[in-house]
């Protein structure tokens, strides 16, 4: 029987990667990179075993050797660099992360100067703005948009209605971090000016209620769907997701984790798997529990970046 080959599925993500810090034990650190859509960049990068994709990351490095560094890092992992602004004189930023008993991290952040927020403010800008018509979906979270000067958001905002009109499938993960915001009616502004764009949304109800006065699952999915949201993912943690799809909802456990070892970047791997999932046809459910299962195997090891050898198989993962 003559099988029809699989189509590429292309993904922009949009955001920040930094220089990692991590506190091994007391006194002794490793330093590796990582950033909320990097680290959701990655794991989507590494389901091309499983499924075609062509996975590239939007973001402006300095041309020190820091960003030299980061680049060829992802680069590894199979994520592009061809829509990376480089800024001259400049460099990325910087976080330190220490974990308590439980796995639950505390994070400091150096990111003041850092190239990324004003990656759309330069005349290379123009050539990855123009760029991510030639994709099927933009990725991009909470932390891409609060990092950017007004410029650059605004200029981002003009383009991602743009591509939204045209066909193109937005992703946004809520990803709030108040200290990146001015105050909270900034970020309501931001993410009420973007939630229209959206295909799908990942947020958790704690997000909700702390910028839109939502507190609950069934009213926080009505208030996303009134916005425009296509698809809303309410996550809770290491419990149940909820899903709303053309007005039905969905719940979808997560699987069962013996051990807790960092939280670090469970939920960028949760929600760049389900992405993934979703392009390549999969329901919503069936997505889910790939995300889940992704998710799992990342909060098993320390790290936004878990080792790529331990991943599970996610050969059932294939185009509808």
């Amino acid at each position: 029987m003559h099988m029809e080959p699989q189509q590429t599925i292309s993904i922009a993500l949009i955001g920040e990667c930094m220089v990692e810090l991590q506190e091994i034990e007391p006194g002794r650190t490793q330093q590796t990179f990582g950033g909320d859509t990097l680290n959701s960049a990655v794991y989507m990068a590494r389901l091309a075993r499983f499924t075609p994709l062509r996975i590239e990351y939007v973001t402006a490095l300095g041309t020190d050797r820091f960003s030299d560094k980061m680049m060829e890092f992802w680069e590894a992992e199979g994520v592009g660099s061809d829509l990376v602004v480089r800024r001259e004189g400049e460099m990325p930023g910087l976080y330190y992360i220490q974990l308590d008993e439980t796995g639950e991290r505390t994070f400091s952040y150096w990111r003041g100067e850092a190239a990324a927020k004003r990656c759309f403010e330069s005349a290379d800008s123009d050539r990855v703005l123009a760029a991510l018509a030639d994709f099927d979906s933009i990725y991009l979270s909470g932390i891409s948009v609060a990092i950017l000067t007004e410029t650059s958001r605004n200029r981002l905002f003009t383009r991602l209605k743009e591509l939204a009109t045209a066909g193109v499938r937005i992703f946004f993960d809520y990803n709030y971090r108040p200290k990146l915001w001015t105050n909270i009616d900034a970020a309501k502004r931001a993410y009420e000016t973007i939630l229209p764009c959206c295909e799908t949304v990942f947020v958790g109800l704690d997000e909700l209620a702390e910028i839109h006065g939502v507190s609950e699952e069934e009213a926080g999915h009505r208030f996303l769907a009134e916005c425009g949201v296509g698809e809303s993912v309410i996550r809770c943690g290491g419990g149940v997701c909820t899903i709303r799809r053309d007005g039905t909802s969905y719940e979808v456990p997560a699987e069962k984790v013996e051990q807790v070892v960092d939280t670090t970047a469970a939920g960028d791997s949760f929600s760049g798997t389900y992405v993934v999932a979703r392009l390549a046809g999969r329901d919503v459910v069936d997505s889910a529990r790939l995300a889940h299962r992704m998710a799992s195997y990342v909060i098993g090891h320390k790290g936004a970046i878990a080792p790529a050898g331990a991943m599970p198989d996610f050969s059932d993962l294939k185009q509808a």
